[in-house]
């Protein structure tokens, strides 16, 4: 009884930890994790810890970010080096993903029948058929997030832009299936339906 007691005194001493370190994250990110569209920042609450956590050790080492044309990512370069620790990195990473997962407001015009058939033939698999993630694979929460992040991320992706370092080993996994999509139609019907499976119920 004792040890738990301990553990959860342990783990809410982390969050807060995480809290006050995601401070200087909050002015891009907003002060839910809820990202802000308009300064190119994604939503982060409700991510997997251990998928934030490897994507802020990336972005310190430049494994991710470092690319040529990768002007955001260079961006969030800077930011993460500001977490001086291997512990603040992981605080962070726990305490947003103790926040409820964020929840879209865009409503996009699309064939959803189409765009939830591509997704699931797709990126369903790993990322799950709500767009959920599976942190078993690895693969993030896309339920979310913004259309314009997402679309960004495609494009870095099949250019070379993201996942061409040889140490992102998921990385390179996505920039292989970041061209499956067989025409810009089906790319926009997924983005939609992804961003469906992301508002409010």
């Amino acid at each position: 009884m004792l040890g738990v007691l301990m553990s959860q005194l342990a783990t809410a001493q982390d969050l807060a930890a995480g809290k006050v370190a995601y401070g200087i994250c909050a002015s891009c990110h907003g002060a839910a994790g809820e990202g802000r569209a308009a300064m190119n920042s994604p939503a982060l609450a409700g991510q997997d810890a251990d998928y934030l956590a490897r994507q802020l050790n990336h972005f310190k080492s430049g494994i991710r970010g470092a690319a040529p044309g990768d002007t955001f990512g260079a961006q969030m370069r800077g930011m993460a080096g500001t977490l001086a620790s291997d512990e603040a990195v992981t605080a962070v990473a726990a305490y947003l993903a103790s926040l409820p997962a964020a929840v879209s407001t865009e409503t996009l015009e699309a064939d959803m029948r189409n765009g939830e058939n591509q997704y699931n033939a797709y990126c369903g698999a790993c990322h799950g058929a709500q767009a959920q993630g599976n942190p078993a694979l690895n693969s993030p929460r896309l339920a979310g997030l913004d259309r314009q992040y997402l679309a960004r991320q495609l494009q870095n992706y099949a250019a070379g832009i993201r996942g061409n370092h040889a140490d992102d080993r998921y990385g390179r996994q996505m920039k292989m299936m970041a061209t499956v999509l067989p025409d810009d139609k089906a790319v926009a019907d997924v983005l939609a339906f992804i961003v469906s499976q992301g508002s409010a119920q």
